[in-house]
């Protein structure tokens, strides 16, 4: 609720630094319900650009959890450096707040742009250029910080300006708009301008909204504060900042195209968000090798892509196998892997994005890769989160593979968790086996060795293994890295059961390309020479993967 005014005692000047009260166009109350409203509008601007900071940094950097502790930190440290800074501009607090919201319209609103040409121009560079979004994202962070930490005290000043009253009153009703403000804006970057916008062009209209609102509550409420030369620098100023947010509105879709020229190359065929992830794929057409890229990490492709899927899925299909079930694998090439066995009966694909398993089905490449298996009737899918559906009390299956995301995503360490193996063992039926991908073992042996200390926790007996990839470049796997140069070089898996089960493979099924007897064997005894000992398991409330 906004409190009344309390002006000061007659006679009493304004203290020392602090203007006298403003000419106003409109009545004082009118004056100060625009200047709240503006607040309001200010503070949802503000959220939004931090929201889309946080959201980038976890598509491009990865890590959510990481780079949103970077953002925010780094924000809010930020905010009470421009407060600090801002005391300085009270004298000529219209001037101050005016230029500060063109400055925070196009640094907040061009952010979204910078971040991805940085990534996608420079990311596959190597070396210091490869960690080029991080840096942006600090140098983002704290700007953006520094003028929004800027704007309490000038708005503050400007309140004051129309009349004074008492501090305490001003404060609360200054902080009631802007966090109102700051809960619309919350709720309209995931609900409507991320789905309905994207990234960029939300970050563009945000921006846009900022300099509009800015500049007419300078301009239009305090503009007797400014001098004549003053109201026309900012009037310019404005007019270029919306003419810079609106030609990069224009040629956004372009630069979009572009960009994703450099990071998928110029062979891209189709790319779209699903709702969940952006999907990319890439070749599929005259004899080019086809790649499928999610959020901009390789998930599947490449020529050797079948070394991934087969070391996955036959070590786990030696034994009775009537009922499969693959938690993830929304691409299909793990469920050809299984419907390869005449004797399985049902497979169930339980994977959260439904917009990725109709490509799957309906691309005529990534389906023709994955030898149609969803047109297969003894297939169901399931759109689901595969935590949240194991805790359903799922009928049990001889055989569960685990073709989930690289556990260093921060995204998917709950099914990395002690917890989430639990729910899968329960989901075994007597001698069922579970086969976990868990990520690479040369590059990052200790994220493999608590996959597998994480598994025995959750009381099963584990067989660890590897398997190299002969074209590393092309990064087969859900573990992919978008910079070469640090692409995995093997991939890693650990079978397990209640029970514990031998690696072999059945000699009465279909035979593998890239598999044999004597190369599994070879393949567990490489990773057992990376064995990391007193690994701790990971738990919901513990994660512990981490490079």
């Amino acid at each position: 609720m906004i409190e009344p005014h309390a002006p000061a005692p007659p006679g009493v000047p304004p203290p020392r630094g602090v203007q006298g009260q403003a000419r106003l166009p409109v009545r004082p109350g009118t004056g100060r319900f625009l200047v709240l409203a503006g607040v309001f509008v200010c503070a949802a601007c503000g959220l939004v650009y931090e929201l889309e900071l946080v959201a980038l940094a976890s598509y491009l950097v990865g890590d959510s959890v990481t780079q949103a502790s970077v953002v925010l930190s780094v924000m809010v440290f930020a905010m009470g450096v421009g407060s600090l800074a801002a005391k300085r501009l009270r004298p000529r607090a219209a001037a101050g707040f005016g230029a500060v919201e063109a400055a925070l319209a196009l640094v907040g609103g061009c952010s979204a742009m910078a971040l991805y040409a940085v990534f996608a121009w420079t990311g596959g560079w190597g070396g210091v250029w490869a960690s080029g979004s991080r840096y942006l994202l600090a140098a983002f962070s704290l700007a953006i910080g520094l003028l929004i930490g800027a704007e309490v005290p000038l708005l503050m000043e400007l309140i004051q300006r129309i009349r004074r009253q008492d501090p305490g009153g001003a404060v609360a009703d200054l902080f009631a708009a802007d966090y109102v403000g700051a809960l619309v804006g919350g709720l309209a970057f995931p609900f409507l301008l991320l789905p309905r916008l994207g990234e960029l062009t939300g970050a563009l209209l945000t921006g846009a909204v900022n300099a509009l609102v800015g500049g007419a509550l300078v301009l239009g409420l305090f503009r007797r504060d400014l001098s004549r030369r003053g109201r026309w620098l900012l009037l310019i100023a404005n007019v270029v900042v919306l003419g810079l947010l609106a030609t990069a509105a224009v040629l956004v879709d372009d630069f979009e195209h572009a960009a994703r020229q450099a990071v998928y190359g110029r062979d891209v065929r189709v790319a779209l968000r699903t709702g969940v992830q952006e999907v990319v794929l890439t070749g599929g057409t005259r004899g080019r090798p086809l790649g499928l890229f999610v959020d901009g990490s390789p998930r599947a492709g490449g020529r050797d892509e079948h070394r991934y899927h087969e070391a996955l899925v036959h070590p786990a299909m030696n034994g009775r196998r009537a009922r499969v079930l693959v938690l993830g694998g929304g691409d299909g090439l793990a469920v050809r892997e299984v419907l390869r066995y005449p004797d399985v009966r049902r497979v169930d694909v339980v994977d959260r994005d439904a917009g990725l398993v109709r490509l799957a089905r309906r691309d005529p490449a990534l389906s023709a890769l994955n030898g149609h298996a969803f047109d297969d009737p003894r297939v169901r899918v399931v759109t689901a989160d595969a935590f949240c559906w194991l805790r359903g009390d799922p009928p049990p299956y001889d055989v569960v593979i685990s073709d989930l995301p690289d556990p260093g995503i921060t995204a998917s360490t709950k099914l990395y968790s002690q917890e989430f193996y639990g729910l899968a063992s329960r989901a075994l039926s007597d001698g069922g086996r579970l086969v976990v991908h868990a990520g690479p073992v040369t590059s990052r042996p200790r994220v493999f060795w608590t996959v597998e200390a994480t598994l025995r926790a959750a009381g099963l007996r584990t067989t660890p293994y590897r398997v190299g990839g002969r074209d590393s470049v092309s990064a087969a796997g859900p573990d992919g890295a978008q910079d070469a140069s640090r692409a995995p070089r093997d991939w890693g898996f650990v079978l397990a059961s209640t029970e514990g089960t031998p690696l072999r493979l059945d000699p009465r099924g279909p035979a593998p390309r890239s598999l044999t007897p004597r190369s599994l064997a070879a393949d567990a005894r490489a990773a057992w020479l990376t064995r990391i000992t007193a690994v701790a398991p990971s738990t919901l409330v513990h994660p512990r993967y981490s490079e």
